[in-house]
């Protein structure tokens, strides 16, 4: 097998939502990979944003507007536009995303973090984050996102205007998907406790044991939150990607196959 192909001919479920699974594909792909599209999950945004529109025409109160997905992000600044609301007048704003990819989705709209964390959790954006004390933070973000955050935040004396501006709600799995799960695959990625919990329902209503799958796959999980979320569901987990991106899980499968390839091989 060649070392530039080392996920060459395995079947690999995304289970990420459809807007959002095209870089992991592509990924997985350009490594040999057979990604197959399973979306658990689809982001529905509130159909009443006026908490946030309040908080948005009052941008001059905040020193953040901290981002933890890309999904904030674009329903946040598509927000923005459709108020005419101008960033650059509030000078004193500055802008935080948890990782890479809200980074990217800020720069989407020619926007440049002021910060993002080394490490794409929101621990870690929760106490690096400077300069907070006696400030206010705007944050906006999905319903049933972990406590963690905003507490940290409120504990080193910021003031947290939390605002839950989408869900995740369950998609439904399609009959092709089924097939090939039924099939027996390889690989079951998680990008996100959402993901996780998704897939576990979908493929329990489908009459799957979710936790003992047909060719008994591989676990693999973007990072220890959902990992974390993974094992509480009953899932074996066998891979935690260590850099928390679409890239870090899908090199950190090719590792995973190719070192198995070599021992298989020696």
């Amino acid at each position: 097998m060649s070392n530039n192909l080392p996920l060459r001919g395995r079947s690999i479920v995304v289970t990420r939502p459809e807007h959002q699974a095209a870089a992991l594909i592509d990924q997985l792909a350009a490594l040999g990979a057979d990604p197959i599209a399973m979306p658990a999950i689809r982001i529905q945004p509130r159909p009443d944003l006026s908490e946030l529109d309040t908080a948005l025409r009052s941008l001059e109160l905040y020193a953040w507007l901290v981002f933890t997905s890309a999904n904030a992000v674009h329903i946040t600044l598509d927000r923005v536009r459709s108020l005419g609301v101008d960033l650059a007048a509030s000078p004193s704003l500055n802008l935080a995303a948890i990782g890479p990819a809200t980074a990217s989705a800020l720069r989407s709209y020619q926007l440049e973090p002021a910060f993002v964390p080394d490490s794409y959790v929101a621990e870690h954006i929760a106490a690096g984050l400077p300069d907070v004390s006696g400030r206010r933070i705007l944050l906006p973000r999905a319903a049933g996102a972990r406590p963690v955050l905003p507490t940290e935040l409120q504990r080193r004396g910021a003031i947290v205007d939390e605002i839950q501006i989408y869900d995740s709600v369950r998609a439904e799995l399609n009959e092709a998907g089924l097939d090939r799960l039924r099939q027996g695959i390889d690989v079951v990625t998680f990008t996100s406790p959402s993901t996780a919990l998704a897939f576990f329902d979908l493929a329990a209503e489908a009459g799957l044991d979710p936790c003992h799958l047909p060719g008994d796959p591989l676990i693999a999980c973007i990072g220890p939150i959902t990992a974390s979320a993974a094992v509480e569901l009953g899932f074996r987990v066998g891979l935690t990607a260590t850099e928390y991106t679409a890239r870090g899980l899908a090199l950190a499968l090719a590792d995973s196959f190719q070192e198995a390839n070599h021992r298989v091989g020696s």
